[in-house]
């Protein structure tokens, strides 16, 4: 007898980082360090459950500017460059640690890890990441979702209503081009929600979107199964919340499964810990450290004293952390269905980077999960948003709240002191965009380049990313400066096409330096076209 159902979401996401212009950009590594620690584990984890016939039924949200970075040829051969470099400093080590009982194993490890990396890549992947995952899809075993085009924050686009079907409607055409099928499920950019988004879902044929608890919790009126079954937004489309427990096991700091001891430690990476003069060739050219990967130190506990790494006592963590976590799934079905007469589903969304990245063991954790889930869970069945529905069809309907998934659960993260005065300058460009797909409805040649690289200049400009990373002050100098370079970049053309004036040359460049999206129309932004398109779906 089925007691509930589990969903576990991965929200897999990089904002857009590609500098043709130079040779090495660090940014570039946030790309590189998630293909090697995150997105590549998480194919050999789905190849490794494949071939002993099990079917996660996992769901992966891939955002349209990570699957264009992913298919970037450019991006490519820096990337095997990259694990290249990286090979070779594991062998480095090997030799170095030679002998040393602690840290010669663990030298070893990941020098064979990153082998197995490159090796996934070269041999089963055939250097193509998104036909790895897009099998998988076609073998029923996960559920592809996308994103908004350049995750931007929805609801502070709400004043432009064309701006926001931009954001749908390519995203979808993205995921139309990079996996064979139109997605039936979207991660709306930081879960942000509000109320009316979803007829922009539903008239782009997206059946499904994920929110925090509360604003489910919220709806109106509420929701008579709480947070353990979909609702019907007006529009029809199906919302999923964040189940709050099974969320706070993984991501509570104080907690969560990832801050135990025998974990590996994030914070100590020998390209801090070892002389420059060593370990300069794998760090920035100009010398600057940097993170490489290599880490041999456990979390050991709260304090700046580490203990050297133990990956067998990480594994058998893993497998512990992975039945308490079923078995609180299990626990927890059992007592809402006998609260509501019916079988719950239970959904954990998370940052994909979060396994594997961060969390060194994550992706050995979701496999893990996996497994018990099918030989000590039998009752408890994995879903996914589209396969739940398709069994599940009658539901309540109710209008959802305003919401994140960000700190304090509203707004606050994108709209507050150390960023608000982006706003002023994207409401300009939307209305200037706007402007110009209504003043050129049927551009071509020059003039229709210039039009589509301005669409794709906004689009860049709205990526949530730079906010956030202003409001946790982290890469901000970088943050503003690709903010400040594409409002520039789009005020610019939009003069030029105004003064009827379009510079080839500088046109040209902005397509080789910002070439996310080849496909955009500009079209997108023409308000009658978007008046048209939601009277068709409406009728």
């Amino acid at each position: 007898m089925t007691i509930g159902y589990l969903s576990l979401v991965l929200h897999a996401h990089l904002p857009f980082v590609r500098h043709a212009e130079h040779e090495h950009f660090l940014e570039e590594d946030w790309l590189y360090e998630a293909i090697t620690e995150t997105y590549l584990p998480l194919v050999q984890a789905l190849d490794n459950l494949a071939r002993d016939n099990i079917s996660p039924r996992l769901t992966i949200t891939i955002s349209p500017p990570l699957a264009a970075m992913l298919r970037d040829d450019l991006l490519r051969r820096r990337y095997q460059r990259f694990l290249g470099h990286l090979i070779g400093l594991a062998e480095k080590e090997v030799v170095r640690t030679r002998g040393d009982e602690r840290f010669e194993p663990l030298a070893r490890m990941y020098l064979d890890r990153f082998q197995g990396v490159r090796a996934c890549l070269m041999d089963r992947c055939k250097g193509d990441l998104l036909e790895a995952f897009r099998e998988h899809e076609e073998h029923g075993r996960i559920e592809i979702g996308t994103c908004a085009a350049t995750h931007g924050f929805l609801p502070y686009m709400q004043a432009h209503p064309e701006a926001v079907n931009a954001q749908i409607r390519i995203a979808v055409e993205s995921h139309r081009r990079h996996f064979g099928r139109d997605p039936r499920v979207i991660w709306l950019p930081e879960c942000g929600y509000y109320p009316g988004l979803d007829t922009f879902l539903r008239d782009a044929g997206l059946r499904a979107f994920f929110m925090d608890t509360h604003g489910v919790r919220h709806a109106i009126p509420r929701p008579q199964l709480d947070v353990f079954a979909p609702l019907y937004t007006p529009a029809g489309v199906a919302v999923f919340a964040r189940d709050p427990e099974s969320s706070a096991q993984v991501w509570s700091s104080q907690a969560g499964y990832p801050g135990d001891p025998v974990y590996r430690e994030f914070y100590r990476d020998i390209g801090w810990d070892l002389p420059l003069d060593y370990i300069g060739p794998w760090v920035q050219p100009g010398g600057a450290r940097k993170n490489t990967g290599v880490k041999y130190f456990r979390i050991t506990g709260r304090g700046q004293h580490k203990e050297p790494y133990h990956p067998g006592w990480a594994r058998d963590r893993i497998w512990d952390h992975a039945r308490h976590f079923i078995r609180g799934r299990v626990e927890q079905s059992s007592r809402l269905q006998q609260e509501y007469g019916r079988a719950p589903v239970i959904v954990a969304p998370y940052d994909a980077e979060l396994f594997g990245h961060w969390w060194f063991e994550g992706v050995d954790f979701i496999e893990a999960v996996f497994r018990v889930l099918k030989t000590e869970a039998p009752g408890l069945k994995a879903t996914t948003p589209s396969l739940y529905l398709h069994r599940h069809a009658a539901h309540q309907t109710a209008l959802p709240a305003m919401s994140s998934w960000g700190h304090k659960g509203y707004g606050e993260v994108w709209l507050g002191r150390p960023n608000d005065w982006i706003y002023r300058h994207l409401m300009a460009c939307e209305t200037r965009m706007i402007e110009l797909a209504n003043r050129h409805p049927a551009a071509d040649g020059l003039l229709r380049r210039a039009l589509n690289q301005s669409a794709r200049e906004l689009l860049l400009a709205q990526s949530s990313d730079w906010a956030f990373i202003m409001t946790m002050d982290t890469a901000v100098q970088y943050a503003e400066k690709r903010f400040r370079a594409h409002v520039s970049r789009f005020n610019k053309l939009y003069g030029q096409i105004v003064s009827g004036q379009v510079d080839a040359a500088y046109l040209s460049a902005l397509e080789g330096y910002d070439n996310i999206f080849p496909f955009v129309d500009y079209g997108v932004y023409n308000s009658r076209a978007l008046a048209a398109a939601s009277w068709r779906a409406a009728a």
